[in-house]
C-alpha cells in the first residue's frame, strides 16, 4: 500500500494565487527543495528598524526529536550563523513562542523565449516557508543541527573534519530552530507558449529565435589548498560530479515542450 503523501494546510499565507496549479503543497517535495539549496533568504522584522530584513542563511530541514524521520514527515528548518548577530539577537527576544520568519530559496532551471516579451519566462522551482524561530539551547541539539548542517555542504563532512569542535567555535556559533506553520511550492516547467496571432504571423517567426536556454549549477574540480597533503577523496568530487550532472538532467529534461 502506498504511503500517504503529507501536505502543508492550504491557507491565506501559502496558497498559490497566480497559476494555482503550479504550486505544490506535498512536504517531501519542499523540503528536498529547501535541503538542494545552497543558501536560504530569511525574513523577518527587527525590533528598532524600519524595514524588515532579509538575511541570506544555510539551514537544512531535519528533526532532533526523530532523527531517522523522512523528508516526507514534519520537520524543522534549522538555520546557523554567528552567535551575536541581529537574527540571533532578535532570536532570543522572541521568548519560547518564537520570532515569526519567511524562509525562501528558489533554483533557476532555464531561459524560456517567446515571440513576445509578455510571454518569455523563466523555468524555475521556488519554495516559502512560514514559522517561528527559537534559539536552540540544548547542547545535543545543536551539535545535531550543525553536523546537519556541514554535512549539507557534502555528504560525511562533519566526520571527515576536525573533531571535537573547540568550546571557542561552539559559543560563537548560534543555531535557529524554526517549526514551520506553511509551506508551499511553484515551479514552471516546459518549453515558450505563444499567443495564436504571434503564431500566425510569418514575419516573427522568420525574425525570432524562441526556445528554452537550459540552466543548471556546474561544480569544478576541487582545488586543493596551499597546506593540503591529501589527494581529492572520492566523498567530495564524486558528490560534485553527482550533483552537476544530476542538475543538468532535470533542467534538460524540463526544457522539452509539453
Amino acid at each position: 500500500m502506498p504511503r500517504y503523501e503529507l501536505e502543508y494546510p492550504k491557507d491565506a499565507t501559502n496558497l498559490v494565487k497566480r497559476d494555482g496549479d503550479r504550486g505544490v503543497y506535498s512536504l517531501r517535495r519542499i523540503h528536498e527543495l529547501v535541503n538542494a539549496s545552497h543558501f536560504l533568504h530569511v525574513s523577518l522584522n527587527i525590533p528598532g528598524l524600519p524595514f524588515p530584513a532579509c538575511l541570506p542563511m544555510i539551514g537544512q530541514m531535519g528533526s532532533f526529536e526523530r532523527p531517522s524521520a523522512d523528508l516526507g514527515d514534519p520537520l524543522d528548518l534549522y538555520i546557523h550563523g554567528y552567535a551575536t548577530s541581529r537574527l540571533f539577537r532578535t532570536g532570543r527576544e522572541g521568548g519560547t513562542e518564537g520570532v515569526p520568519v519567511c524562509v525562501s530559496t528558489t533554483h533557476l532551471d532555464g531561459l524560456v523565449l517567446s515571440l513576445s516579451a509578455f510571454n518569455s519566462s523563466y523555468n524555475y522551482r521556488s519554495v516559502v516557508l512560514f514559522g517561528h524561530a527559537t534559539i536552540v539551547e540544548d547542547p545535543e541539539e545543536k551539535l545535531f543541527a550543525l553536523e546537519l548542517i556541514t554535512n549539507s555542504v557534502v555528504p560525511g563532512r562533519w566526520k571527515q573534519s576536525r573533531q571535537p569542535p573547540t568550546n571557542a567555535e561552539l559559543q560563537s556559533t548560534g543555531v535557529l530552530r524554526v517549526r514551520i506553520a506553511s509551506g508551499s511550492l511553484k515551479y514552471r516547467t516546459g518549453g515558450v507558449e505563444d499567443d495564436k496571432h504571434d503564431l500566425e504571423n510569418e514575419d516573427e517567426l522568420n525574425s525570432i529565435w524562441t526556445g528554452v536556454v537550459p540552466v543548471h549549477q556546474v561544480f569544478g574540480d576541487a582545488l586543493p589548498s596551499s597546506y593540503n597533503r591529501l589527494e581529492t577523496p572520492a566523498y567530495i568530487s564524486e558528490y560534485t560530479r553527482e550533483l552537476t550532472t544530476g542538475n543538468e538532467t532535470y533542467a534538460q529534461t524540463n526544457a522539452k515542450e509539453i
